[in-house]
Parts: structure tokens; C-alpha cells; sequence
């Protein structure tokens, strides 16, 4: 039996490898062996034979485990038979059987904690590779955003010297084809910051440097800096709040990044408007939150972009974001959300202005009220 069992154990032991294991294993059999056969009937020692199948769980195949428990399971009940006839009383047959089922439910067990310690094992190798391909997407984002950053930097130093004659007179005509490459090499700028703010913030969570902030004053910087795109576009930017409620405009956040919201739903106003087009922000403000909106009087938001609005790289279907690269609104929302709030995009109500049916969209969101005590502390 003994012989059976080793040939058992080495067809599913991989040559050359935990032979001295199956060697172990034999030899607890054969001892556990002697001294159950050779205890008096009374008393029953087949429990040791767990000691053998929890050592190959540990270290053998689960064909091997199984094995295992299937010869411990049956050398148990053979002493039944061998050396004496204890079938016949009923209290040694109720304790082997007892027995039995106990080594089966302890390889069950066994072979149920091997399952598990190989699930964690893949999801630690997977958890390992994923942050290891992390690691190489920054890796990779950082190197290209400073190599697609150096280039133009330094374009856009020398055409600036350019316009500032350093290198000689410099014509009118000249002159314009300067400003609109620098415009381009600008947009290009922005554009890869935005992509590594992006990833950035998807990776490691928007960074805030928060303070107290008055909304107003974003508003009018995001309008002085739009004041070029406004003009070239011919749209009329106007900023509405009450004035009793300037004081009470405070909100606890990111000047920079809270900037950035304002610029870019700005721009995508701008954009949106036709010639001589309108757009308006209006700030309002209640005991709990900070309400911003910009209305512009374009083309509006179609049904099936109204989902997908802030979605990353999503730019429509209409011509309200076809000067972007659709990271805007994503970038809008991730910000917002950082600061406790909610934006939204929607379409304005239809109104009548000079007889004329005014569409367009209303983009805004909201931010927690700063309290009165913390604004009063900011202004001192």
C-alpha cells in the first residue's frame, strides 16, 4: 500500500522536484499506519492522518492533495476490517466514520485555502503590473509633455524677438504672421498642460492649495483675459451679481484652479456665440452654496451631447467645442468635484428678445458657502 502511494505521489510530482516531501509523507503514513492498526480498538489515531494532507496542499498539486486524502480516508475505515473485525460494533464504526468525514472536509478545506492564496497571489501580480504600468504612463507622460514643451518654449522666445526687432526691422506683414504663430505655439502650450493636468488628476487626484476666494474677482479676471477672443469674435461679455451679495461670494477653494474653471467654460461660451452674440455671468449666491452661471445665446446643446458633456476627449457634434480638444469640460468637472460641488450643462429657456427667438445653453456649477467667520479673518 505503501509502494501504491509513492507512485502515486511521484506521477504528479514534476521529476526532480519536492521528492523529499513525498518521501516525509510516506513516512508519516507508515507511522500513522502502525500505530492505528496496532492501538487497541477502543481508541482510534486515524485524525493524525491530517498532518500528511495538509503537507501536500501546502506543497503538492491538488491531484496530489487529493490522493492523499483519499488513501487517508480509506486506510482509516480499512482498520474496520484489519486486523480485527471491529465492524460489527457499532461505536468503532461511528468513530471511523466520523474520522473519514473529518479528513475529507480537512482536504475539502485544504484544497479551498490553496484555491484562495493562488487568487490573492494573481491579484497581487496583477496589482504589481498595474502599478508598474503606471508607473511607466507617468514616466511617460512626464518625459513627452517636456519634450513637446522645450521646443515650443523656445519658439515662442525667438519669435518673440523677432517681433521685438532684436534681429532686425520687422514689417507689418511680418509681424502678423508672428503674432498668429505664436497664438498657434500658445494653444499648443495650453494644450499639453491640460493633458498632463489631466492624467495628473486622474492618477493622483486633483492637487488643491485651498483658501478663501472671492467668486467676483475670478469672474472679472477670466473676462479681462478672454477680453481678445471676445473682440476678434465680436461677442459682448457681461457680469451680473447683486450687489448687496458681493461680500457673501466667498468660497473655500483653489484660486488658480477655480480660474481655470471660469476660462475655460468662458471660452466655451465665446466659442458657442454667433457675431455680436451675448454672453453673461451671473453669480447668485443663498445660506448653503455659491451658484455660477454662464449663458450664452448660440446654437444650444443637441439631445445626444447633453449626456456626454464632460466626458473626457468628447467634443460634439456641433461647432460650440470644435476649437477644443474636448478636455475642457472634463477637466471643469474634475475640479469642481475636487472642491465639493456640482456642474452642469443644459439648455437655457427659449425667450423672446426684439422679436427675435433667443436660444442657447447654460453652463454653471456650485461650491459650498464659505463661512462669514473665515471671510472676515481673509479680508483682516
Amino acid at each position: 500500500m505503501l509502494r501504491r502511494l509513492i507512485a502515486i505521489l511521484k506521477m504528479q510530482v514534476p521529476q526532480g522536484q519536492n521528492i523529499n516531501t513525498v518521501l516525509l509523507i510516506v513516512g508519516l503514513f507508515a507511522i500513522i499506519l502502525v500505530l492505528d492498526f496496532f492501538t487497541p480498538p477502543p481508541y482510534a489515531l486515524g485524525f493524525l492522518y491530517t498532518g500528511p494532507i495538509l503537507l501536500a496542499s501546502s506543497r503538492l498539486s491538488r491531484s496530489a492533495t487529493l490522493q492523499v486524502t483519499v488513501m487517508a480516508t480509506g486506510l482509516t475505515l480499512l482498520n474496520l476490517f484489519i486486523p480485527k473485525a471491529e465492524w460489527v460494533n457499532l461505536s468503532s464504526v461511528m468513530n471511523r466514520t466520523l474520522m473519514a468525514l473529518a479528513l475529507v472536509v480537512t482536504g475539502w478545506l485544504s484544497e479551498r485555502n490553496l484555491s484562495h492564496e493562488e487568487a490573492i497571489a494573481r491579484h497581487k501580480a496583477q496589482l504589481q503590473a498595474q502599478e508598474y504600468l503606471a508607473s511607466v504612463r507617468e514616466d511617460f507622460v512626464s518625459t513627452l509633455t517636456h519634450d513637446l514643451k522645450t521646443p515650443l518654449l523656445g519658439a515662442i522666445e525667438t519669435l518673440q524677438s523677432l517681433q521685438q526687432e532684436k534681429y532686425g526691422a520687422v514689417t507689418s506683414a511680418q509681424e502678423k504672421v508672428f503674432a498668429a504663430i505664436v497664438r498657434s505655439h500658445e494653444r499648443s502650450l495650453a494644450l499639453i498642460e491640460t493633458l498632463l493636468d489631466v492624467y495628473r488628476n486622474d492618477t493622483e487626484g486633483v492637487r488643491l492649495k485651498k483658501k478663501p476666494v472671492k467668486l467676483v474677482d475670478l469672474a472679472e479676471e477670466a473676462i479681462a483675459t478672454l477680453s481678445d477672443l471676445a473682440s476678434k469674435r465680436q461677442v459682448d461679455v457681461d457680469l451680473s451679481y447683486a450687489k448687496s451679495g458681493y461680500h457673501s461670494l466667498w468660497v473655500n477653494g483653489d484660486a488658480l484652479q477655480l480660474q481655470r474653471v471660469f476660462t475655460n467654460l468662458l471660452t466655451n461660451a465665446i466659442n458657442s456665440c454667433p457675431r455680436g452674440g451675448k454672453v453673461e455671468i451671473v453669480l447668485e449666491s443663498d445660506s448653503s452654496y455659491q451658484m455660477v452661471k454662464i449663458v450664452d445665446n448660440g446654437r444650444g446643446i443637441t439631445p445626444d451631447e447633453l449626456p456626454r458633456l464632460f466626458e473626457r476627449f468628447y467634443q460634439g457634434h456641433s461647432d460650440r467645442q470644435s476649437m477644443g480638444s474636448g478636455l475642457g469640460l472634463y477637466l471643469t468637472r474634475q475640479i469642481i468635484e475636487a472642491h465639493g460641488g456640482t456642474v452642469w450643462g443644459k439648455n437655457r429657456s427659449p425667450s423672446t428678445d426684439n422679436n427675435h427667438r433667443v436660444r442657447g445653453a447654460s453652463f454653471g456649477f456650485r461650491l459650498p458657502v464659505q463661512q462669514r467667520s473665515e471671510q472676515l479673518s481673509s479680508q483682516s
